[in-house]
């Protein structure tokens, strides 16, 4: 037997005013698509917002309902509207950032772990990695430079 060790490599932002101003934009549109968010059973609201390499922003919000399973998370409404509307643009940046309605949040939440096998997949498909940074409702600024950093021995379509 060997032992092995993953490591991943995190950069820490203390505010959204030190992220690049592009990333800034990107993280308020995170913002204002979780105040869109159908969130009445968690209480707990998500925004994303990703860049397209055009240039384009496609916005996320988590849509729950009472059948529990039936709902969807932030970032995958997000990447899944990306990939209907714009099926041919690689996903350069995703921001997600979160609110609770009975306290602030100020630690960075990362995706669950269905959002990562997801972004796995998109990844995969566009062969190229996604940057992902994400937030509580204030507080540090995670930077994660592809979902493979947070989902290490992800499932692929190489085991099918």
């Amino acid at each position: 037997m060997k032992k092995q060790k993953i490591e991943i490599a995190l950069e820490v932002f203390d505010t959204v005013s030190e992220l690049p101003k592009d990333i800034q934009e990107l993280m308020n549109k995170a913002q204002q698509a979780r105040e869109n968010a159908y969130a009445p059973y968690s209480h707990f609201k998500v925004g994303a917002a990703l860049r397209l390499v055009s240039g384009k922003i496609v916005l996320g919000s988590n849509q729950e309902n009472a059948a529990f399973p039936s709902g969807l998370c932030a970032e995958r409404v997000a990447v899944f509207s990306a990939g209907a509307n714009f099926p041919n643009e690689i996903i350069t940046d995703l921001a997600i950032t979160v609110r609770a309605e009975s306290h602030e949040v100020i630690e960075a939440i990362a995706p669950c772990g269905a959002c990562r096998q997801s972004l796995a997949e998109y990844e995969q498909k566009q062969k190229s990695p996604i940057t992902i940074y994400f937030m509580g409702e204030t507080g540090e600024i995670i930077k994660v430079a592809s979902i493979m950093d947070l989902l290490p021995l992800g499932f692929d379509a190489k085991y099918l």
